[in-house]
């Protein structure tokens, strides 16, 4: 997402000014035409990161059966061009552990100029993650961990919580990287200082990576995402104090407030 009401902002020109990735999480449901997705480019910088997520009819529907349902996706999203950083396929929680072999084919027959990136989410994966890995690695795919331990370390304080507390998998830690671009995906709290404490095996992971020579993404998501933008950037903050080579984020531009409505008389 790039918009929020509560954000201090509105668009993806002006989101791509607070922060350099986003997750394309609207093409799961419909795939964008081609005119749009020429918008988005124009809107972005070369080195914005777009992380877009396989239409459902590809992951959930079809469970991956059908490789060739991939090709109108990626002409729409060609115009993207180096802005596509991974394809991302999203599995549903019934995609088990046995059906690794179908993943496995799948990667196998998709065309391999792109990255591609999974999230599971059952858990029986993260038990015996060893055959998942092999057939990721095979593929030089990523595993996107979907981090919510901090979210569920305590009950629900509000009603954006106690929303995502039925809707959020709850899946067991992961910070282990298969490839050179590994995606996080963090869930924190309405509290700041909650998501903050939560993050904190993050920023040290991710700067673990960054030393290795690794190119990590990470998303930070809260219940009701006021300050989602904020904390990305306080989250990079961190992250830099470690690594001051990593480069800043760019400078938001100015805020230009209301315009004064006219009076009647």
């Amino acid at each position: 997402m790039w918009t929020h009401k509560a954000w201090p902002f509105s668009g993806l020109r002006a989101y791509a000014g607070w922060c350099t990735a986003v997750e394309g999480n609207t093409t799961f449901y419909a795939t964008p035409a081609r005119d749009t997705v020429s918008s988005w480019a124009e809107q972005t910088p070369p080195a914005f990161r777009f992380v877009m997520k396989l239409p459902r009819a590809i992951t959930h529907e079809s469970r991956l059966a059908d490789p060739s349902m991939l090709t109108p996706f990626l002409d729409a999203i060609e115009p993207l061009g180096p802005r596509l950083h991974a394809l991302w396929i999203q599995l549903p929680g019934s995609f088990t552990p046995s059906d690794t072999g179908v993943l496995a084919r799948f990667l196998a027959r998709v065309p391999p100029s792109y990255r591609y990136a999974v999230e599971v989410r059952h858990a029986g994966f993260f038990e015996h993650p060893r055959t998942l890995e092999s057939a990721l690695a095979a593929a030089g795919a990523e595993w996107i961990p979907f981090d919510t331990t901090a979210f569920y370390a305590n009950p629900p304080t509000s009603d954006t919580e106690r929303d995502a507390w039925t809707a959020k998998p709850r899946m067991p830690l992961r910070t282990t990287a298969l490839t050179d671009r590994p995606i996080v995906r963090y869930l924190g709290r309405d509290s700041v200082v909650a998501t903050v404490e939560g993050w904190q095996r993050w920023v040290e992971t991710t700067a673990g990576w960054l030393r290795e020579g690794r190119s990590p993404t990470v998303f930070l998501h809260t219940p009701d995402n006021v300050d989602a933008p904020a904390l990305a950037r306080r989250f990079h903050d961190a992250v830099r104090e470690r690594v001051p080579e990593l480069a800043p984020l760019p400078v938001p531009a100015p805020i230009e407030p209301p315009a004064e409505q006219p009076t009647l008389f």
